[in-house]
């Protein structure tokens, strides 16, 4: 977290109406919100320790501010008595959850997970208390650092990178994955034996091991019809969803991705090779891995290398038509690199980090962290190997940390965390075209200090 996150509260403009070719976008206090024809973002303010959301129109991409606006909150902190980080919102759009991480300055702050309901009017309400996490099995026991948050896509389970950290005696402790089963009402509960570790040691020799994101494979293919429009490249009838569901998990420093068999039943992780047979986890990747993705199909898994401004491809060892011919007898969910991989992406990014695959299937998005742009990627359907659009990138705001893409396919943001006090803390909204993936340049939609999670609806 970015110590500027915590400085003093700026005062917030509301934007007037602003045109961008035949597309209008209104962003006003209030709330407008219905859901027969808006979409919902949810969007993590880290100035105020808040959640705000933004309502816009399916059919024009005008926006709104729905709750907790820039006027509302400009005097506000430590709303939720911590630092909301990534958020998610379970398929149906009832429930969203977010990671708050400890804020000193906020009284009984501490980290752990909060549970939201999403009102039919489009603002959020608290779940319950917030859930803490389990504590790394030492004497004395060690908190886990939280990074990235995942969902099941079948919004079963959350699954959570915990960061490599230290433990009081200066012992380095390796990262590891937390797992939240999600209950009735939107409950959430630590699964027995979390958080799980990817190899037996706990405690390595020096600072690695850090698991900076995760993915987990669908248990369900998208459906068919999907938005009415278009199909994903695995919408086919009669078509079995997956036997199996894995988690993969992008190590920062050890540059390598781990694989966790995920229980279904239970959300326990397992190590699905654990007689270490050749091929197995972890895999190689290239430096300094950070995003990773699978996609919706359960074929590939891509994964951003952040220091050498590249994109490691893999395909799924799962026993489908599209897995590569060198994939092992006895699949696993092992993972072979994509021939060409990794790929350089074009336009000078800097520091990709978080990447989305498109519902369908088809194209992947790559945040530059530090180039202040998207990548935009066509998926080869047969190989998994990517190669850039035309244009190859566009402009996000200043400051990008997260990307979402609605469920439709049709609409993509990005929280720019800008530059705080001196302003510009924004999210990016965009227009995708399904058959093309090109994406169009709304204006950006002004939200309250350092905005940073991200969720769609």
């Amino acid at each position: 977290m970015e110590n500027n996150q915590r400085m003093s509260k700026r005062s917030a403009w509301l934007l007037g109406v602003v045109v961008l070719g035949s597309i209008g976008v209104l962003v006003a206090c209030g709330s407008n919100y219905n859901a027969s024809s808006d979409g919902l973002i949810l969007v993590g303010s880290q100035g105020s320790g808040l959640i705000e959301t933004f309502s816009f129109n399916l059919n024009n991409g005008g926006s709104s501010a729905v709750s907790n606006t820039p006027t509302d909150t400009s005097n506000q902190v430590c709303v939720l008595k911590g630092i909301p980080s990534s958020i998610v919102i379970d398929p149906k759009g009832q429930y969203a959850y977010t990671i708050i991480n400890e804020n000193s300055s906020c009284a009984g702050s501490s980290n752990g997970i909060l549970a939201f309901k999403v009102n039919s009017d489009g603002t959020t309400t608290a779940v319950g208390s917030q859930v803490p996490f389990n504590t790394v099995p030492l004497n004395p026991p060690v908190a886990v650092m939280p990074g990235m948050m995942a969902m099941d896509p079948a919004g079963k389970f959350l699954f959570v990178a915990d960061r490599a950290t230290t433990s009081s005696s200066g012992s380095f402790v390796s990262g590891s994955v937390s797992v939240f089963a999600i209950g009735s009402g939107g409950a959430v509960t630590e699964v027995a034996g979390s958080p799980f570790f990817p190899t037996p040691q706990i405690t390595v020799p020096q600072s690695s091991l850090d698991i900076i994101s995760v993915a987990p494979t669908p248990t369900v293919f998208p459906s068919i019809g999907a938005n009415g429009l278009q199909n994903s490249v695995c919408s086919t009838v009669g078509l079995p969803p997956p036997a199996a569901q894995y988690l993969y998990a992008a190590d920062n420093l050890g540059n390598q991705v781990f694989e966790f068999l995920v229980n279904t039943t239970s959300g326990v992780l397992t190590n699905p090779n654990p007689s270490g047979l050749s091929g197995g986890s972890p895999f190689a990747a290239d430096q300094r891995p950070e995003g990773i993705a699978v996609d919706p199909c359960n074929r590939f898994v891509y994964v951003t290398d952040s220091l050498t401004d590249r994109i490691s491809a893999y395909t799924i060892c799962n026993g489908s038509p599209n897995q590569s011919s060198t994939c092992p007898q006895t699949p696993g969910g092992t993972l072979v690199q994509v021939p060409g991989s990794p790929f350089p992406l074009s336009g000078s990014p800097i520091e990709p980090g978080p990447l989305v695959v498109d519902p369908y299937g088809n194209y992947v998005y790559v945040l530059g962290k530090g180039s202040n742009t998207i990548n935009l990627l066509k998926i080869s359907p047969v190989s998994g190997a990517v190669s850039a659009l035309t244009p190859a990138t566009i402009a996000t705001g200043l400051g990008p940390r997260q990307i979402a893409i609605r469920g439709d396919d049709n609409w993509l943001f990005v929280t720019n965390y800008g530059s705080g006090a001196l302003g510009g803390t924004t999210v990016s909204q965009y227009s995708v075209t399904p058959a093309s993936g090109a994406l169009t340049v709304l204006p950006a939609i002004q939200t309250d200090n350092y905005p940073w999670g991200l969720a769609v609806k």
